[in-house]
């Protein structure tokens, strides 16, 4: 049996547009008041979602005026892929390896389309083999970075001695959407941000992979996901995601240890994609985990808001920090998205 993979490094990289919440809040107000009257009451959710400030490939003036879709997804594929880069390099350079070691390449993002696929370029950009193996994953959202992780160590187990490189790269400011002025909208103005992670799995030091596991839950579509119109991909969010993150969760974390033969109490480590304070909150009680098991997804989201796929991964960057090496305690990293559908990677130390 192939043994399982190890994380060798996460590196990340941010683009260098820096928003404060504050400034967010007062574009917010202006934008949506025409629409909603009660606007003083709707944005005390700007500071509820505890973000303090997040970075877009973009200046704060771009999100003042229209953009066709056309535009938006030109520069996606021209940010995107340099922020890919980015990450891809201080991933190779932390974990002291070269572009020849690399055996395959999974690219995850949600936020803009592109054929041929972003990895196809990523190869030459970094000088890795025109025969690495290539899987482009698209359309999961904010679960993306841990579907991603599962997908990949997969690979690796399977190609003992190859190193897999995965990229998440979501700019998830591109997608807004001006004339919409709806709630959902209005939250994910107060959340989205742009961003990139890489990870490195293989043969080496680091915690080690031992499975995955996916839970799609039926009749929830329309919970969250794009609807494509005109000025390109228009963001939609339920209410509910909270309540169902706080029903579901914990069966769907419970089902993802029995897989992997853990119980769902030999879990230490919870590394959890930020969707939101509410969202994490709700993590919390469905796990039953306390307050300082979610001070690393918190310090992720205060700092860099909701970059979708990526935002979990930075989790896990700070988790490497500082994490028991050794100690063979387990962990998992999870995260929801469009299906309405949950995604988890298992590890132990």
């Amino acid at each position: 049996m192939s043994p399982d993979p190890a994380i060798l490094a996460v590196a990340t990289a941010v683009p260098p547009h820096r928003i404060a919440q504050r400034e967010a809040k007062e574009f917010a107000r202006s934008l949506f008041s025409a629409s909603h009257r009660d606007i003083d009451r709707l944005l005390p959710l700007f500071d509820n979602v505890r973000v303090e400030g997040r970075n877009f490939c973009v200046p704060r003036e771009w999100f003042e005026h229209d953009h066709p879709f056309p535009e938006k997804n030109a520069m996606y594929e021209e940010q995107a892929l340099e922020l890919s880069e980015k990450a891809a390099r201080r991933v190779l350079g932390r974990a002291g390896l070269g572009a020849e070691e690399v055996g395959a390449v999974f690219l995850v993002s949600s936020t803009g389309i592109s054929a041929p696929s972003l990895d196809s370029r990523l190869i030459f950009r970094l000088g890795l083999s025109p025969h690495v193996r290539r899987v482009p994953v698209w359309g999961l959202g904010c679960a993306g970075g841990a579907a991603g992780l599962a997908l990949a160590a997969d690979h690796a187990r399977g190609r003992p001695g190859r190193v897999v490189l995965l990229v998440a790269v979501e700019l998830c400011g591109l997608t807004f959407v001006r004339g919409d002025l709806s709630k959902s909208n209005l939250v994910a103005t107060s959340l989205f941000a742009d961003g990139a992670a890489a990870v490195l799995l293989g043969e080496g030091e680091g915690p080690r992979v031992i499975g995955g596991h996916s839970t799609v839950w039926p009749g929830t579509e329309d919970v969250m996901g794009w609807d494509v119109v005109e000025e390109g991909l228009k963001v939609r969010f339920a209410r509910s995601v909270p309540r169902l993150v706080e029903e579901r969760m914990g069966q769907s974390v419970e089902a993802a240890c029995r897989a992997c033969g853990l119980g769902a109490r030999e879990l230490r480590h919870h590394l959890l994609h930020p969707g939101g304070a509410k969202v994490l909150e709700a993590y919390g009680r469905a796990l039953e985990v306390e307050a300082r098991d979610l001070e690393l997804s918190l310090g992720v989201l205060q700092e860099f808001g909701n970059m979708s796929s990526a935002t979990v991964l930075f989790v896990l960057e700070r988790f490497l920090e500082d994490y028991p090496a050794g100690s063979g305690e387990a962990g998992i990293v999870s995260a929801l998205g469009p299906g309405f559908a949950a995604e988890h990677a298992l590890f132990r130390c």
